[in-house]
């Protein structure tokens, strides 16, 4: 029962909170894409961090929309392009206060450029960290193996990527074939995204170890699903996780940028 004269504190509370807006450094993650993603995603931020207390962490703020269209199904032209959920999440960030952008989905990245013109702040690409971490590993002429989405093999979306602070790295790409993709690594993806993770690992260290034959002496895995059930200690070969090379990079950002204000 609510007695009208009792003093209501929480309004009091929270004006006394300081926004988003005060903090330096705050990361925005344009989730959703998987949901299971971006928790992978959130908790190698967390690891990343050479936090002690809570204080010391990143300052993140997310918006995990899973209702962004299928990336693949739009590139294919067999559905609606995410671009304009994707610009909806990201002006849902610049209103929060954010000062950067990741995007935890390597598939996203193709609609990377639109939406970096379209929002009016500094965006890491999850491509560019994964390559710089897959030359350190493979060295500039490695042979290294790739696990993706149809739609990013297909796009060259790493192949045909040249990183900034790469210019001259000649990775040698070693891909799965049209039926490994179909046959072991879609259906390896979609079953990370029903929750199915026992079959997913099947399918996708199947996949891996396709590469391995064929000479990779590494494997970059190029979609966010596949770090959560493929990783150093049940791959058949040494992994680059792309997940894993953007929170680290979105760490260093936000803590460079933290020193600087």
């Amino acid at each position: 029962m609510l007695i009208k004269d009792e003093p209501r504190l929480v309004p009091t509370v929270a004006r006394t909170l300081p926004s988003v807006s005060e903090n330096f450094g705050v990361v925005g993650v344009l989730g959703g894409m998987g949901p299971l993603a971006t928790v992978d995603f959130m908790r190698k931020m967390l690891e990343a961090t050479p936090a002690h207390r809570d204080q010391e962490h990143v300052p993140v703020v997310v918006s995990c929309i899973p209702q962004v269209p299928d990336r693949t199904e739009a590139f294919r032209g067999a559905g609606a392009s995410p671009l304009a959920a994707m610009l909806e999440s990201g002006q849902r960030l610049v209103a929060a206060g954010v000062g950067s952008i990741v995007i935890p989905c390597n598939t996203a990245h193709l609609w990377f450029d639109e939406l970096q013109e379209a929002i009016d702040l500094p965006m890491l690409h999850l491509v560019d960290a994964a390559l710089e971490e897959a030359v350190k590993v493979g060295g500039a002429n490695g042979r290294i193996g790739l696990l993706a989405t149809e739609a990013t093999l297909a796009s060259g979306l790493y192949v045909n990527r040249r990183s900034p602070r790469l210019p001259a790295h000649k990775v040698q790409w070693l891909l799965p074939t049209a039926g490994e993709i179909m046959e072991l690594v879609m259906p390896g993806i979609a079953a990370v995204k029903a929750g199915k993770l026992e079959i997913a690992t099947e399918f996708l260290r199947a996949a891996a170890r396709l590469l391995q034959q064929r000479g990779a002496s590494a494997v970059v895995l190029g979609c966010t699903e596949i770090p959560i059930v493929l990783h150093a200690s049940n791959a058949p070969l040494p992994v680059i996780d792309a997940t894993a090379a953007l929170a680290r990079k979105a760490v260093m950002w936000s803590m460079a940028s933290s020193l600087q204000a």
